[in-house]
Order: C-alpha cells, then structure tokens, then sequence
C-alpha cells in the first residue's frame, strides 16, 4: 500500500473547559461597565423577619440579605470550602513543539528542516487531591495529554513536578502523584446518591486568575450526548466551569467529591465563557477508572459482550411487533463471547442494562464502555413479545494482532475509540494502535494509526466482529485500510 498521510484528529476539544490558557494574555480584559442595582429584597426593616439586623438606609440595594434571622446567622459555604480548597490544586503544562515558517506544508518542512524551530507550548488547568498518603491527584486526561512535563502547585503556593501514572481518553481521567507530605485530600463520595436539585459546588482556577469558587445546582444527570468526547455518564450542572476549571473539583456541601469537572458548552466557543452548561465525570467512575490506573499500569482495560447490534427504527419496530421503536436489536452473536454464553439470540432487542434505559446502539455501547473488567452486566430485553433479564459479565479480547492472524504478528489492535465514532457515523472498525518495525504486520503494510474498516470476511464493528470476520475468512485475506483520509486494501501474506 502506498504511504499515505497520517491519520489526522478527527476529534476536537475545544469545548471542553480545561483547554485552557496557553496564553492568556497580558491581564485580564477591562471589567464589563456596571449597571444599575436591582430592587432590594427587603424593601423596609418593617417588613424583615423578626430578629433581622435593620439595613441601613445607604445600604438599600447593594446588601439585600440580612446577616441574620431569628438571631441565626445565616448559612455560608466557608466552613465546608476551608476543608476542600487546599485539596484543589493548579495543573501547569509544557510540551516541546517544532514550529515551522512554513506551517504544515510537507514538502517545504522536509526540505528546509533547519527553519524549524523549537517552542514551549504552554496550558493550565485543575486537579484534585484524593489520596493524601499516596499524592494521588485527579485531573482530566485532555489537561496533560502530549505534555512533557507537568507541575502542580497547592493552595500553600508548593510547586511540585507531578508524576504521570496514567489516563484514560475515553473516559477523559488522568492520574498524577505529587511527592509531598502535608496534603490534604477531598474524600469520594457516591455520585449515584446525585439528584437534580442537589447543591454543588465547583473549585477550579478558570483563566489562571487564581482559585476560585462557584456554586449551582445538578441540573441533570446521565448526560451522554456531548459531541466530541468518548464514554459518557455525565453530571451537568449551571455552577460556572470555564477554561481552566477542567480537573478540578465538583463537590457537595459535605465537601465530599461529586464529580470531576471536565467540560463546558457554549456554541461560540469556550472562550466565550459559562453558559450555565458545565459537566463532570462522576465521582465513582472516576474513582473506577483511577484504580484501574493503579492496577494495570497506567491503562484501563475493558470488555465487551461480543455481539453487533442495531438502533431499532421503526420499520425494524414493526417488524418484530414492538409497541414503540426503541432498543437495540442483536443482529450477530459472536461465537464464545460473554453474550454467546449468556444466551442472547439474534433478534432479541436490548431495552435496558444494569438499571438504565437502552433507546439505541450508543447507549448500550456506552454503557458497555463505562464498567470495568469482569463487570457484572444485567441486562432487559425482549424476545418474542416477552420481556427477560439476563445477568452476564464482560469480557476482555485480547490486543496482539498474532491472536486474531499469525500475518498480523507485531500489530496491536484496539476498539476504535468511542470519541471518534461520535464525530464520524461513517467510520467503524478496528484500530492498528501500533506496528513493530520489521515485523510481520510491518511487512504487510500496516502502519501504527490504520483503521481496518473490512476483511475479506466482511465488515465488523469492534474487535470481536474482527475475529469473527477473519475466522470465516478464506486463505487469502485482503483489509480494506483507511489511512488520514485515504483508504486502500492491504493483502495479508
């Protein structure tokens, strides 16, 4: 196969809140102009509750809020936020980039190299202290990725270098250790208690002005259609996230951990600023996917039911004599999978998992794309005009190209990642993760960054459809190959 240009990014993250800052400037922009104070909302000491210290008249309009009622003083968030903010630190960022005069032009750079010049790119977000015994920091994966060096600084004014343990893109969690005693850490809580209407409260360092904190409500959890990012279960909430807020804390008024403060919405940009649309990875998933980190050095492994399956539309309703359209139909059951052993058949349509409502193919994916291991899956379906529960666990395939095809030898494979997928319906398949050079699969024609979309065997939309498509395959085996944004068709030898 000809070389051809390398697999370009397909996703952005420019709506995320952490993408933050790689220069901000030379001081914050002048302050907006004021504007006329709202009506006081105690418009007469006569008409305040009993015990209410009086405001005084000069007062009236800028301090509405009594200091007390009843002779209570009222209730503050400074308590609670003295015990998480030392917890909250900042997350700064150097990567090396090579910048040419010549921009991305191949051609020219290859030709004159030496006008390339080195630059240290710079960016800035959050991070949360969970473990202070260990220093174990919490941030989001999309804050260090590609960095080269990473430091932290806490709420003393202690600038440390941060060790990478690990980090997971798909679900946007990253793990650091900061060599330091004296820590203080925010305690975990479980984010499933969460309900909409919940206080919360995000600390973070937006924009690099300093720490900074602000408060809202849960405004819906279970979020999972943010375009642009992978596996999600999100907590969304109006308590302002904005650039440089990613990684830092969303907590309760326990001050216990919630969420991981990861994105913001805005359709001009996150530059724009807060919206009222801010997102968190919830805490358990977080606290999942961090031991995980910790477990299997700095990678997080995931399972599969190994079956294909189908958004239910309402022609395939109608056909199978459901009430409504919603689900996800099993359209193949791949041999020796956890769904084979499980015993789901092809039609049975999925309508729910582990508790949650299953409307289409995604969201059992990414269902699927959030537990662990060995996970513990219950799923609701229907058969036959029938409703069943059946209970099952994933399963993990394995990565090296020799166990799918011997030509393949060298190869590591992966699921296509779940963010990618979501920015391009037209792109399904297994990803070539890496090639060793002079291996087997190099020799073939495969290059670390291919997307196998089809085998000889047929198409296939995850690892286990590969093997089931290279098992039925016959000697001769051609993948068609999708590389940057070309594709061809590499014969196996």
């Amino acid at each position: 196969m000809r070389p051809l240009p390398t697999l370009l990014a397909l996703v952005a993250a420019a709506a995320f809140g952490g993408l933050a800052a790689v220069a901000i400037g030379d001081g914050l922009r002048a302050p907006a102009l004021a504007q006329d104070a709202p009506a006081p909302l105690f418009q007469t000491p006569a008409t305040a509750p009993a015990g209410a210290r009086e405001v005084p008249p000069g007062l009236v309009g800028s301090a509405a809020l009594p200091m007390a009622v009843d002779g209570q003083p009222l209730p503050s968030l400074a308590p609670m936020l003295e015990r998480v903010m030392p917890a909250v630190v900042s997350v700064h960022t150097k990567q090396r980039v090579r910048v040419s005069p010549f921009g991305n032009d191949p051609f020219f750079r290859r030709m004159f190299p030496e006008l390339s010049q080195e630059r240290i790119a710079q960016s800035l977000g959050s991070g949360v202290i969970v473990d202070a015994r260990n220093g174990y920091v919490l941030t989001n994966h999309h804050v260090i990725e590609g960095a080269d060096e990473v430091s932290v600084t806490l709420a003393d004014g202690r600038t440390l270098q941060a060790e990478f343990l690990g980090s997971d893109a798909e679900t946007d969690v990253a793990l650091m250790r900061v060599p330091a005693e004296n820590l203080t850490e925010v305690p975990l809580a479980d984010s499933g208690m969460l309900s909409v209407g919940d206080f919360v409260v995000a600390v973070g360092n937006p924009f690099g002005v300093g720490q900074t904190v602000t408060s809202g409500i849960v405004s819906a959890v279970g979020r999972s259609n943010i375009p642009g990012v992978g596996f999600q279960n999100f907590i969304q909430t109006d308590a302002s996230i904005n650039p440089g807020n990613s990684g830092g804390a969303l907590v309760n008024l326990r001050g216990e951990l919630v969420g991981i403060n990861t994105a913001s919405f805005n359709p001009r940009g996150s530059e724009a600023g807060n919206i009222g649309l801010g997102f968190a990875i919830p805490s358990s998933l977080a606290g999942s996917v961090m031991r995980q980190l910790i477990a299997n050095d700095g990678v997080v492994r995931r399972g599969t039911l190994g079956v294909d399956t189908q958004t239910v539309d309402a022609r395939i309703a109608d056909g199978l004599g459901l009430t409504a359209p919603r689900g996800a139909v099993v359209t193949r059951v791949h041999a020796g999978s956890a769904g084979a052993e499980a015993g789901i058949r092809t039609g049975d349509v999925i309508v729910g998992a582990n508790g949650q409502r299953v409307d289409n193919s995604e969201t059992l994916r990414n269902i699927q794309g959030l537990q662990a291991i060995d996970a513990p899956l219950t799923l609701e379906l229907v058969r036959d005009g029938r409703t069943l529960e059946i209970s099952t666990r994933l399963r993990e395939l394995p990565r090296d190209g020799a166990s799918y095809d011997p030509r393949l030898a060298g190869a590591t494979l992966a699921d296509l990642p779940e963010a990618l997928r979501r920015a391009s319906n037209r792109v399904s398949g297994v990803l070539v993760e890496a090639v060793e050079p002079g291996s087997r699969a190099a020799r073939n024609g495969l290059r670390g960054g291919d997307v196998i979309l089809a085998a000889t065997g047929g198409q296939f939309h995850d690892l286990a459809g590969f093997r089931a498509a290279l098992a039925s395959a016959p000697d001769d085996v051609v993948l068609l190959v999708q590389r940057g944004r070309s594709q061809g068709q590499v014969q196996l030898r």
